[in-house]
């Protein structure tokens, strides 16, 4: 099969990360998750102690910081500078700093080379918030995945039990609206539904629901 991109975006919360981690492991692709990738250079600038809110200190960081991508089937792991850092930027300290150091022209066009890259050398599935207007606007595939606030922010407490921490649903709906503000409205590179991309609102939908709508969307457009 000829190499092909599909592209993922919508709000945090809206369960890409989670459905398109199970596309590719069907597919047999490479899932490429750019969230991790802007949460890896937040985790760094904090461990550095650089101001968020100031893009020459976030920059800074960026000209010294190593990130490098491993893609495996169905996911993919990250390195900061040799070291594995996958889970550790599962935090919502490093998701917030994630949506601050996303404004950054500096940060974005650094990433979205590397994500590029990346999907020149291979078969990819790739989710985040600019996929499919900016970073792949030629993928073949374009999903804009969406839900309700109150469902995102049940979906994002369910992970965070999971991972044994408590979590306020009030809280954590608020932080979800709060990002979504910082996504949509930023100046550079917004959040929103590519032209030709298909919206799907997966709100009362399972995973499995959403997967198979979303393979079987692959499969018409791949077969073009």
């Amino acid at each position: 099969m000829r190499r092909f991109a599909v592209a993922v975006d919508g709000p945090a919360g809206s369960g890409k990360s989670t459905v398109a981690k199970a596309i590719a492991k069907e597919l047999g692709i490479i899932y490429v998750d750019t969230g991790a990738m802007y949460r890896t250079v937040a985790y760094d600038c904090i461990q550095k102690g650089a101001d968020l809110s100031r893009e020459e200190e976030v920059a800074a960081c960026l000209e010294e910081m190593k990130m490098e991508i491993l893609p495996e089937k169905g996911g993919q792991r990250i390195l900061l500078n040799g070291e594995d850092i996958t889970t550790k930027i599962r935090t919502p300290e490093i998701g917030k700093g994630a949506s601050q150091v996303a404004v950054y022209g500096s940060v974005r066009n650094h990433l979205t080379r590397l994500q590029q890259q990346l999907a020149a050398e291979h078969s990819v599935i790739m989710d985040g918030r600019d996929i499919g207007t900016v970073v792949l606007p030629q993928a073949e595939v374009k999903i804009y995945l969406d839900a309700g606030v109150e469902e995102r922010a049940r979906r994002r407490v369910g992970e965070l039990e999971q991972q044994g921490r408590t979590a306020d649903l009030e809280t954590v709906k608020k932080e979800i609206q709060a990002r979504d503000e910082n996504d949509m409205n930023r100046a550079l590179n917004p959040l929103r539904c590519a032209e030709d991309a298909v919206r799907l609102d997966s709100t009362g939908l399972g995973i499995e629901e959403v997967k198979e709508k979303i393979l079987s969307y692959i499969a018409e457009k791949i077969k073009e």
